[in-house]
């Protein structure tokens, strides 16, 4: 062999420091280990496995809080990664949201007879994936991260499989997501045929690692082929945020998806997109940005009306997050497209930061009363079964309206002051007409929020029921106390960051 090429790969295997990565790793074995235990134990000790699961990623959790690595940036694996501050915090994110995940699983899982044990490994594999696609620095490390995540995702949509409704939303998601995955695959191939190109200026030796392109980019401000390949990464990266027109799968597959991989869709997968979309608009696409802000804007503006205006007339609950979880993708768009301003770039990126922190706390708290409300038929919610829920279970009604209130923008919770921050940071880039839409995209979601609310706390009329009639109502079983624990926690988040956001922004800028 060749010495030159030996020397390359010990230089390149150097540059592997897998200590980085450590919290990956951990996931990667947790979910190894899971399996290993199901094989292991008897099987009348398989209950314990979820529980298991979910201590080994507290443990995780709880350490990665303390080690908080100051001022790290770096970027090993010869490029492949970018490790900052923010990633970590976003390791934090992703790993929070996993746990919740994990319990409202053991509670779905609980009241059906199918395996248990695989749910929680891939939910492990998924978080650890998203993890490294928040951090990647290279078209290659991007596109296996995302593959990954998203083949775990095709799994875990249909898991409930004596559900045809969960298989049509596994069928639906694979059919659509294999659809993004070659848009995005073609337009970073654009990009590397065009980056590589030595007849243009600014060629770069790796067109797909961030910086090279972002140079390259600059070199070439009006490439077509660029821009075709800008266009097509963009627009694969959408669909995985739900932004239209690239939102045509949200409905159904988040109806027929259990609940709990539905919050998993709607928290962890939403906030992967828009971490990989914050790098790419304003550290590899910006010499574009004339291309990229009228796409980002047109894109934004039809999300919040479509998303707002298609969920006024849902019934269904699941459909009704699906499609304002829509509408909360063009909110956070508008942080991003606020971003490119140089006076409101510093406030614009803080403010997408935190509005996923408060979209976390809301969606988390409304799919865990969904998720213990439901009933045989996880896709079959509907408003119409949440009527006396106050009258009978108090403390379930509230944790809903808190969670709802929130998401609505409504003072003194969090979701306001994510909405107030994004729309002073649109505000302070002078995107009127943007804010404009974002203002009635609000005052829509208010009916439909507080809708849902009604059914809760307001009986309908009805005729007295006829002697030997059964109650319409149905009855209600209270929260076990790990849920209601993990519950008044979510709330109590809510409220404090509605109240009080100093704490959290400057643990944010300590990292």
């Amino acid at each position: 062999m060749n010495p030159s090429l030996l020397q390359q790969a010990a230089e390149a295997a150097a540059n592997n420091s897998w200590v980085l990565i450590t919290p990956e790793i951990m996931l990667g074995a947790i979910a190894l280990l899971l399996l290993a235990l199901e094989l292991v134990l008897p099987k009348k000790h398989h209950e314990l496995i979820p529980s298991i699961s979910i201590a080994a990623q507290l443990g995780l959790f709880v350490a990665l809080l303390v080690n908080r690595p100051i001022g790290l940036e770096t970027e090993p694996f010869n490029g492949l990664l970018r490790l900052t501050g923010l990633g970590h915090c976003l390791r934090l994110y992703f790993l929070a949201a996993s746990l919740l995940v994990s319990l409202l699983g053991a509670v779905a899982l609980a009241r059906r007879k199918l395996p248990r044990i695989e749910f929680f490994a891939l939910v492990a594999v998924v978080t650890a994936a998203l993890m490294l696609l928040a951090q990647a620095n290279h078209f290659v490390l991007l596109f296996v991260a995302l593959e990954t995540a998203t083949i775990g995702f095709y799994i875990l949509v249909s898991y409930f499989r004596s559900s045809p409704l969960s298989l049509e939303a596994g069928l639906k998601y694979l059919v659509m997501g294999a659809l993004s995955s070659a848009i995005l695959l073609f337009g970073i191939v654009l990009l590397y045929g065009v980056a590589g190109n030595p007849q243009l200026a600014g060629h770069a030796a790796d067109p797909l690692h961030f910086g090279a392109l972002r140079h390259f980019l600059s070199a070439n401000p009006d490439n077509l082929l660029a821009s075709v390949g800008i266009v097509l990464v963009l627009s694969g990266v959408a669909f995985k945020i739900g932004a239209v027109p690239f939102q045509i799968w949200v409905p159904d597959v988040y109806q027929g998806a259990p609940t709990p991989v539905t919050a998993f869709l709607a928290v962890s997968s939403k906030a992967a997109g828009f971490a990989v979309l914050l790098v790419l608009t304003q550290e590899v696409f910006s010499p574009y940005q004339g291309l990229v802000l009228p796409l980002l804007g047109v894109m934004a503006g039809a999300t919040i009306l479509l998303g707002n205006i298609a969920a006024l007339t849902q019934h269904n609950v699941k459909r009704l997050m699906g499609l304002s979880g829509v509408a909360h993708a063009g909110y956070l768009l508008l942080g991003i497209i606020a971003a490119f301003d140089d006076s409101a770039r510093q406030l614009a990126v803080g403010a997408v930061l935190f509005y996923l922190v408060a979209y976390l706390l809301a969606s988390m708290t409304v799919f865990a009363v969904m998720t213990h409300l439901a009933g045989e038929e996880d896709a079959e919610q509907e408003l119409g079964h949440y009527t006396e829920l106050a009258q009978q279970r108090p403390f379930l009604a509230w944790m809903l309206a808190i969670g709802l209130g929130s998401l609505a923008g409504i003072p003194p919770l969090a979701g306001f002051i994510g909405k107030l921050a994004i729309f002073v940071a649109a505000f302070k880039a002078g995107l009127y007409p943007l804010l404009a839409i974002a203002i009635v995209g609000v005052v829509l979601s208010i009916y439909y929020y507080f809708g849902w609310i009604r059914a809760a706390f307001f009986a309908p009329w009805r005729a007295a029921p006829q002697a030997g009639e059964a109650p319409v109502a149905r009855m209600f079983a209270p929260a076990g106390l790990p849920l209601a624990f993990v519950l008044c926690l979510l709330a109590a988040g809510t409220l404090l960051l509605g109240l009080y956001q100093g704490a959290l922004g400057q643990w944010l800028l300590a990292w």
